[in-house]
């Protein structure tokens, strides 16, 4: 049996597709999200890679900011739980989630059955997300991908005390404009998202394994500087920026094998 997941998210859009609840027979991450053609690009690509057809899928349920556009599913999740779904199944030693995406970010307690007993989440402001590292990969006229190696060669942390992304903006141009580096003022970006993160984190509180999950997992600026703030080490998990809708795969799993009713949210 074959079983969709995809999280449609404000700035990306990505699918699972599993068959019999194990095996991933197609994934893909488009990079962009809801009220584009994200979510049917995810859909085409993943579907093409497992060589299938929609036809072929026995159930769907969609997660994320996004998930109440996409009227193909069977059911609709929350974010938080299909995260801690897919996290729990791929690691469940797993105790805390951060999840760093392209415009929010979450810290998520689960229990050792992998069920949500906390979370907080940062949706009111860029700061601590994909969206804030963007502005400022903009300012520094480098890509996302390059600030990581850039930071490598940071000799001193320039602190950016601004917790406002565009006042944050202004911040790194006059650092930049006093003669800074751009080494040291890229570290010092790093270090304003893992403080505001961090802080997102102490709310729920933090317990081992730290599992971090998102499009920023992938800078290890970020992680270097998150690791120091919490003065713990963190696991990336596998693939993650599917990690959302791998658990929506998993749900679905569920619900296909039951023959459940569609339902509306969880």
């Amino acid at each position: 049996m074959y079983t969709m997941g995809i999280d449609i998210g404000s700035s990306s859009s990505k699918v699972v597709i599993l068959e019999d609840g194990k095996k991933i027979a197609g994934e893909a991450v488009i990079p962009v999200g809801t009220g584009t053609s994200g979510p049917t690009r995810a859909l085409d690509e993943a579907l093409k890679r497992a060589g299938l057809t929609l036809d072929d899928i026995a159930w769907t349920v969609a997660t994320g900011y996004g998930r109440m556009t996409f009227g193909a599913a069977n059911e609709q999740i929350s974010e938080i739980s299909c995260q801690a779904k897919g996290v729990h199944h791929l690691l469940p030693a797993a105790r805390t989630i951060i999840d760093i995406g392209g415009q929010d970010a979450k810290a998520i307690q689960l229990d050792d059955q992998g069920f949500v007993t906390k979370f907080v989440m940062n949706e009111k402001c860029a700061a601590g997300t994909g969206r804030f590292l963007e502005v400022m990969a903009r300012v520094l006229e480098c890509e996302v991908s390059q600030l990581a190696q850039i930071a490598e060669e940071a000799a001193q942390v320039v602190t950016i005390s601004s917790t406002c992304t565009v006042f944050a903006e202004s911040e790194v141009i006059s650092q930049l404009a006093a003669g800074r580096s751009r080494a040291d003022v890229v570290a010092g970006i790093h270090q304003s998202v893992a403080r505001r993160v961090a802080g997102l984190v102490g709310r729920v509180g933090l317990v081992p394994q730290v599992v971090l999950t998102g499009g920023v997992a992938k800078n290890a600026g970020v992680v270097k500087a998150l690791e120091q703030e919490l003065k713990t080490p963190i696991t990336i998990a596998p693939m993650p920026q599917i990690t959302a809708a791998l658990g929506a795969a998993l749900y679905a799993y569920q619900s296909g094998s039951k023959g459940c009713e569609s339902f509306n949210s969880r």
